[in-house]
């Protein structure tokens, strides 16, 4: 099982950044694949994630109006949109994948806990 980001760079604020995670090594139509970020001196956090069964995604609020996750099955990865890049987006930002589950709560989804199989993260460095 693995999973490959892609996409990550250096950008001016207020520009735009496709981020791409790519999936091997499993059926991806079980899977949630889940967008993590991790700043300098910061936890990780969750900010998306999308069920590759049916579609469904879930948004951190602090991501919801900027970013936008997709998918593309037949070719097994999950894109993460990103627009009005600000100083503060910039980290490692990680995919992983979990087995499909049904949470106590939906932000539950966006816990790195749950999520087994992780890439190696790709920079993305927003200048003011």
């Amino acid at each position: 099982v693995q999973v490959v980001e892609s996409g990550g760079g250096l950008v001016q604020s207020g520009g735009s950044l496709r981020l791409s995670c790519a999936a091997s090594g499993f059926t991806v139509d079980h899977y949630r694949i889940g967008w993590f970020r991790q700043a300098p001196g910061k936890e990780r956090e969750g900010v998306s994630c999308i069920s590759n069964s049916d579609g469904s995604t879930y948004y951190a609020d602090s991501v919801k109006a900027r970013f936008t996750i997709s998918r593309d099955n037949v070719k097994k990865t999950v894109y993460l949109q990103i627009t009005d890049l600000k100083p503060e987006d910039t980290a490692v930002y990680f995919c992983a994948a979990a087995l499909e589950w049904s949470p106590d709560e939906y932000s539950d989804y966006l816990i790195p806990g749950h999520y087994d199989y992780w890439g190696q993260g790709t920079q993305v460095t927003v200048s003011s």
